[in-house]
């Protein structure tokens, strides 16, 4: 459901993306998305539910999906900052999956972490042009920064103390790490590259503990993350009727 939705946000900015390479390169990721959509509707479906029952829970609002697709992109630096920290954030939660118990689930993986890991580059290279370019194309790039910081971190899920489904996922090895420890992971690897392209992070509180290793950084907002785990982000509404629309207009 998160793939399928996740094309919302980004295909928003396919008919005005900058260059005709950029366009192409965007219609690529959004087919990529679809693509992996239906990897995982085709891996559900081992279990027993049909496509067409999977697809009404996501129309109808019964099934939940990852809140950081319910967020506007409002500027173009918006597709570098979700290629470059949401893919790269879905890549951190993903890669362990391509091991995990179950196998139609896990095949699945392999080939959407090779996608990811192109969706991430071509992110992070769109970061890179910005940065590089004028004072109000790296302005852009900041303030993209800024807004999807903190629901990035959010993808990871609740911390391991409030986290319900976590202890039964590790027994049955389908989660191989814990939603902290990703999270960490993610912010070590991360925090060096927003500081090649010369962006700060908005949390006051990051810094380098030189005795652990780890980068330790703040709390987010506690009642909006959980809000916007539950799918009450900012164009939950919206990108559902989207959604709505075109499975009408494509019957």
């Amino acid at each position: 459901h998160s793939e399928i939705v996740g094309m919302l946000p980004e295909g928003n900015w396919i008919t005005r993306a900058p260059s005709l390479r950029r366009k192409a390169a965007l219609l690529a990721k959004v087919q990529d998305e679809g693509g992996h959509g239906l990897y995982l509707y085709a891996a559900a479906e081992t279990l027993g539910v049909s496509r067409e029952d999977l697809v009404d829970q996501l129309l109808s609002g019964r099934a939940k999906y990852s809140s950081i697709f319910n967020y506007p992109t409002t500027s173009w630096a918006d597709i570098g900052t979700i290629g470059w920290l949401v893919d790269g954030a879905a890549i951190m939660n993903q890669i362990p999956l391509c091991r995990c118990s179950f196998g139609p689930y896990a095949r699945a993986m392999i080939r959407i972490c090779r996608e990811e890991s192109f969706h991430q580059r071509q992110g992070y290279e769109i970061m890179l042009t910005l940065c590089r370019g004028t004072v109000a194309q790296k302005a852009m790039a900041q303030d993209a920064l800024n807004r999807w910081w903190w629901p990035s971190l959010m993808m990871f899920g609740p911390p391991d103390t409030d986290s319900q489904h976590s202890d039964t996922s590790m027994r049955w090895k389908i989660k191989r790490f814990s939603n902290d420890g990703l999270r960490q992971k993610f912010v070590d690897a991360t925090v060096p590259q927003g500081h090649f392209l010369g962006l700060t992070f908005p949390d006051p509180a990051l810094r380098y503990d030189e005795a652990s290793g780890h980068w330790r950084f703040g709390a987010s907002d506690g009642v909006g993350g959980r809000r916007g785990r539950a799918g009450h982000g900012p164009c939950d509404r919206e990108g559902l009727d989207a959604r709505r629309q075109g499975h009408e207009d494509g019957a």
